[in-house]
């Protein structure tokens, strides 16, 4: 069963979500009643808050995958595999794309060609501040095309993007062995490293009300050791060492630091098998980021 056939629709709207029941009730809520609706594909990923059979029972509409592990965000992917439509976009369990963003970001697909995708401004609720990432990627220094509709940018947040299916496909999606936390990066260096172009969309408006189900702690462990391996796995030797430097002297001297380092070092082995460094246009634009990098509140290893 695929999703995606409704009329002439363009759009599947992919959520993945871990027992937070609530959460994502609330958000298929808002996102089937957008004026701009799209198909709906949840993959539960082995809640075991009721989540599943909540979202069976309040949402029959939606295409409800259930994963007997949690997938972390490779559970995107197994959306993909289900969506038979041009675009796809992301959203997560806490995030409510606004009324014509999804119209827009596809609009921005059908005109551009060379273009995988379309990130948008995140304002995070209840405040609608934005999101530290935004000013990041609306100030992005990469040298972009004079067509490419809003800043160059290589990462985002993966629940305010919307993908062309296809490329996202022919990537491979996100890594299975990130799982989750800062994925997004390395799947946006591999779609540059073939081509294609990623924007940020300042008319593209999503909103974020931030799960208090979260671990803090996890999180920023996970996150520098992911930061690392897609370092480690895509830029030349040299600029590995520059930049693991400034991620490890920016983080705070702690166990889930030390932990961070342990596990990415225990990576190194598959890291080398894997390892395939990005042209020399892809490596300049992430020699250009790095500056912004150190200096911006959403890269702070801290917490």
């Amino acid at each position: 069963m695929t999703a995606g056939r409704e009329g002439d629709a363009k759009v599947t709207v992919a959520v993945m979500t871990h027992n937070r029941r609530e959460e994502v009730l609330r958000t298929l809520e808002h996102m089937t009643a957008l004026p701009d609706a799209a198909p709906i594909i949840v993959v539960d990923n082995a809640s075991a808050d009721g989540t599943a059979e909540a979202v069976a029972t309040h949402h029959p509409q939606v295409l409800l995958l259930r994963s007997r592990a949690n997938l972390g965000a490779v559970a995107r992917n197994r959306a993909v595999e289900h969506v038979d439509t041009p675009y796809v976009a992301f959203c997560d369990d806490d995030v409510r794309w606004q009324p014509g963003a999804l119209s827009r970001a596809a609009e921005l697909l059908d005109r551009y060609p060379a273009l995988a995708a379309v990130t948008g401004r995140c304002l995070v609720e209840p405040d609608l501040a934005e999101d530290p990432l935004t000013p990041e990627m609306r100030e992005s220094p990469i040298p972009a095309p004079p067509w490419l509709p809003g800043p160059a940018v290589l990462g985002g947040l993966a629940g305010t993007t919307m993908f062309r299916t296809a490329p996202f496909r022919e990537v491979g999606g996100y890594s299975t062995r990130l799982w989750f936390c800062g994925e997004e990066e390395l799947l946006s260096i591999d779609l540059a490293a073939r081509g294609w172009w990623t924007c940020f969309a300042e008319d593209v408006l999503v909103h974020h009300s931030p799960s208090e189900a979260r671990d803090s702690g996890w999180r920023r462990r996970i996150g520098i050791r992911n930061t690392l391996w897609t370092t480690w796995l895509r830029r030349p030797w040299r600029s590995v060492l520059r930049r693991s430097a400034a991620v490890l002297s920016s983080s705070p001297k702690d166990a889930p630091t030390l932990r961070a380092v342990a596990e990415a070092a225990r990576g190194l082995p598959w890291v080398l098998r894997e390892r395939q460094v990005v042209p020399a246009r892809v490596e300049r634009d992430l020699c250009l980021l790095e500056e912004p990098q150190r200096n911006s509140r959403a890269r702070r290893y801290v917490g």
